[in-house]
């Protein structure tokens, strides 16, 4: 590869190549943030400890099960992982989830490295290192680092195991709602939409029939109506507007401590209104976003060209325009980013470098927020209002970078013929041990210059 080749990996190197070096790096990475987690400032365990803990005390104790006998914020999978902390104690319940949370991830990264099988995803491995340890310990403390992984494998596997991939992903979206995005984008994308939508729709009956059998009955869907309530809290994006006038001065805006949601969000003239108007936004830009998405599927956009922006663009929008911004949700552009990186590494697929610099940019952002300086941000310090702001400004360039990417493969020259086989098939190998690695040939090692295959086609 010559050092101008856009499918280069953009961080690997002989020393960085070793998997024993890499795998450490992972472990001693979880190590650090497990410590952070039960010893470090910021109360950044708070969730797990407090939160997580109390509903399944109601739960074994109380038996009151949330998400059964009453409304609840999640989904009622994200109850098993709860539960499975408690196995060794209630005493035990954070050091329990934080192994729980290492063993799913151990997972996820052999299945992104290939158990050491293959080196082609180091450098998408080193950039998950560096994402765990700039997002700090709010990656491993909260109910969305149990969805990091399970996403991470959904993705990997969509290639080759489209229906596998999209049960994995339903199981997810029953923890925490967010993994839906990449679903979504999935099934514009790929070819399999049958497998994909039997899967999907297979797992969500089997999850709900059982929820039903305990007495769930209506509260199963809870979790919908519970988030549409909520105002806007401190860290989203459309709350910076306030933020700031109260730091300016402005009559009857500030920052409050809502007892329901145990979270702190923002009031003044005008937040009624965006609070309600936030989820009908989400919901227009993710329209925009799949009718971009449909003209490029129209114009015969290969599957790897068009999922991993895609996918971005799908978890960008519902971050940044969310009435929520907790700082947990950086971990969600993890996944697409991954996908996008592991897409490159074979030569397949547009470079994925700018935006995966982006997030790094974004997690190291916000683990200054959150828990170091959260007091600051409540206090409306002007040095840390201009981090939350460049912040949650990011993510709109994410946004940005992602809609164009779409706008331009859609326009590419390709677009008038029929996919080549060559690039549809394989644009993203099999992952052991859920198949075996296909052996790719010279041809599909090369990366693909779609200029000359448009012109190539035309000559025929």
């Amino acid at each position: 590869m010559t050092p101008s080749d856009p499918h280069r990996p953009f961080w690997g190197s002989p020393v960085l190549s070793s998997p024993l070096l890499l795998w450490a790096a992972f472990i001693l990475a979880h190590l650090w943030l497990g410590v952070l987690n039960l010893y470090g400032p910021g109360l950044p365990f708070g969730d797990v400890t407090i939160v997580y803990r109390f509903w399944t005390d109601q739960a074994l104790v109380s038996n009151y099960w949330v998400g059964i006998d009453g409304s609840w914020v999640y989904p009622i999978v994200a109850l098993v992982p709860m539960l499975l902390a408690r196995v060794f104690g209630p005493e035990l319940f954070p050091n329990t989830w934080l192994s729980l949370v290492l063993v799913l991830d151990i997972v996820a990264f052999g299945v992104l490295t290939g158990w050491g099988r293959t080196r082609r995803n180091t450098g998408v491995a080193w950039w998950w290192v560096a994402f765990l340890l700039l997002l700090g310990p709010i990656a491993l403390g909260r109910i969305d680092s149990i969805t990091l992984p399970l996403a991470i494998v959904g993705v990997l596997l969509v290639a080759t195991r489209p229906r596998a991939a999209a049960v994995i992903l339903t199981v997810a979206t029953w923890i925490k709602v967010w993994p839906a995005a990449l679903l979504a984008a999935i099934l514009i994308s790929v070819r399999a939409r049958t497998q994909v939508v039997v899967g999907a729709v297979v797992t969500s009956i089997a999850i709900i029939a059982v929820a039903l059998s305990f007495g769930a009955g209506a509260n199963i869907f809870s979790f919908v109506t519970q988030q549409s309530v909520r105002g806007l809290q401190v860290e989203a994006p459309v709350s910076t507007l306030w933020l700031w006038q109260e730091f300016a001065g402005v009559a009857n805006t500030f920052v409050y401590y809502d007892r329901s949601f145990l979270t702190w969000q923002v009031r003044g003239p005008g937040v009624e209104v965006a609070s309600m108007l936030m989820n009908p936004l989400m919901i227009l830009v993710v329209i925009a976003l799949t009718l971009l998405a449909l003209l490029a599927v129209r114009n015969r956009v290969p599957v790897q060209d068009l999922l991993p922006p895609l996918s971005l663009a799908y978890v960008v929008a519902v971050i940044a325009f969310n009435k929520v911004g907790s700082p947990q949700y950086v971990t969600w552009l993890a996944v697409p980013i991954i996908l996008g990186l592991a897409t490159n590494s074979v030569g397949r697929g547009r470079p994925f470098r700018t935006p995966a610099i982006i997030v790094l940019v974004v997690a190291g952002l916000t683990q200054l927020i959150y828990p170091y300086l959260y007091g600051y941000v409540l206090g409306l310090n002007p040095g840390m209002l201009i981090v939350l702001s460049v912040r949650n400004l990011l993510y709109f360039v994410l946004l940005g970078w992602a809609v164009a990417t779409l706008w331009r493969a859609s326009r590419a020259r390709y677009s008038t013929f029929p996919p080549d086989d060559r690039i549809s098939e394989g644009w993203l190998p099999a992952v052991w041990p859920f198949g075996v690695e296909r052996a790719l040939n010279e041809d599909r090692d090369r990366p693909v210059d779609y200029d000359r295959l448009g012109e190539d086609e035309l000559a025929s």
